[in-house]
């Protein structure tokens, strides 16, 4: 066993799953286990199905060494294929950190330890197995993995290991858009979203992920600072919970903040309905161009929007209609979020939250109290029909 799932039972943690690393090449893997499915192109791994579970299981890498003979880069030092093999000791120093470089062998049920790992794991540091920029060029995510163990483990990521990343994080840029959303996932769901999201913003990251959202937090937007804290306190309690989570959510909450800049900013150019679709628009557009996000997560997000502009409307059959939506409760409990962030909202979230739990003939009182209120202030006279011209009245002629 190594990496991840040995640390984490050192750390008196839960592991979700076990990784396997071997001598054996991947086509050798493959022949012993029927089940066993090779993936990956820039280093091959082999997938490994056993009951319902999937053991990864990797071959032992080279030395740094060979790579220049064997494996393919861009100009930025990212590595394109990286199949280089080797044993044991070589594959220790090409793991990204020394809390994930620790090997549990049955051959003497003993950990081995072969980059001072377990030093670090003691004194609660994160630290990069050789040289941090160099590493962070081979593949930039290693800069999402480093802030993703720092905030999930409670560790210090080390000096030397962290003062690169706000200077290469722009390499992002080279990671392809599906890999991206896939690492933003790993990022807000696995249970430490709130840590996640201040350490993006401390190290300068969270432009590379979400443009929108943080020239938004960087040009003073606080509530919409709050809102996202809110939706990641929320996460990390559902998932503390064990209930569900979705992106759909999550994306809604990290994007709010660029939809409504953009639509403040065209709010003076267009009607206030064509303002939001036009910033939604340019919004997902722009973040499409940084991460990927799938429509089955992409629409439900838009619905959550869509409805923070309709929940407010609730005259007649419309608020049992709005009731009624596949997505009210992901817009309700946002709406919720908007409100403890700090927005004024004039009580609609407490409304609704009445509505929900109201008798028929309640929520017929209460729609009908709306209209009471619509027409609290001074309603405009009508002007009545002109009277007749009098005899002394100039002609029209």
């Amino acid at each position: 066993l190594v990496g991840g799932g040995v640390r984490d039972l050192l750390l008196g943690y839960h592991p979700k799953d076990f990784d396997v690393a071997t001598n054996a090449k991947p086509e050798e893997v493959k022949r012993i286990f029927r089940s066993a499915r090779i993936i990956g192109r820039r280093f091959q791994i082999v997938h490994v199905r056993i009951g319902r579970e999937i053991i990864e299981v990797t071959t032992f890498r080279g030395h740094h060494d060979d790579l220049a003979k064997t494996n393919s880069k861009t100009d930025e030092g990212m590595l394109l294929r990286d199949n280089v093999y080797g044993t044991i000791d070589t594959d220790a120093v090409r793991r990204d950190f020394t809390v994930n470089a620790l090997y549990y062998t049955l051959k003497d049920f003993s950990v081995h330890d072969y980059c001072g790992g377990l030093e670090d794991i003691k004194n609660r540091v994160l630290r990069m197995i050789g040289d941090p920029a160099t590493r962070y060029k081979e593949d930039p995510v290693r800069m999402l993995r480093a802030i993703r163990f720092a905030a999930k483990l409670g560790f210090t990521i080390e000096p030397k290991s962290a003062k690169p990343i706000t200077e290469l994080s722009g390499l992002l840029a080279n990671v392809s858009e599906a890999r991206l959303f896939e690492e933003v996932l790993k990022l807000f769901l696995s249970g430490s979203a709130t840590a996640t999201f201040h350490l993006l913003r401390e190290y300068d990251v969270l432009k590379q992920l979400f443009p929108g959202a943080d020239a938004a937090i960087k040009a003073g937007d606080t509530l919409g600072v709050a809102l996202i804290e809110q939706s990641m306190i929320s996460t990390d309690k559902r998932i503390r919970g064990e209930k569900t989570v979705t992106p759909a959510f999550i994306y809604a909450a990290l994007l709010w903040p660029a939809l409504q800049r953009e639509q403040q900013r065209l709010a003076a150019e267009m009607p206030p309905q064509a303002a939001y679709l036009q910033a939604a628009q340019n919004v997902v557009s722009q973040q499409l161009s940084r991460t990927s996000i799938p429509k089955r997560f992409l629409i439900p997000m838009r619905e959550i929007w869509d409805l923070q502009y309709r929940l407010p409307s609730r005259q007649g059959m419309r608020a049992l209609r709005l009731l009624d939506h596949a997505r009210f409760r992901a817009a309700y409990d946002f709406l919720l979020m908007r409100e403890d962030a700090g927005e004024n909202l004039e009580g609609l979230g407490s409304w609704w939250t009445r509505f929900q739990v109201a008798t028929d003939e309640d929520r017929e009182q209460m729609v009908k109290d709306l209209g009471k209120q619509n027409t609290g202030s001074k309603p405009r006279r009508r002007r009545g029909p002109r009277k007749p011209k009098t005899d002394g009245a100039p002609s029209a002629e």
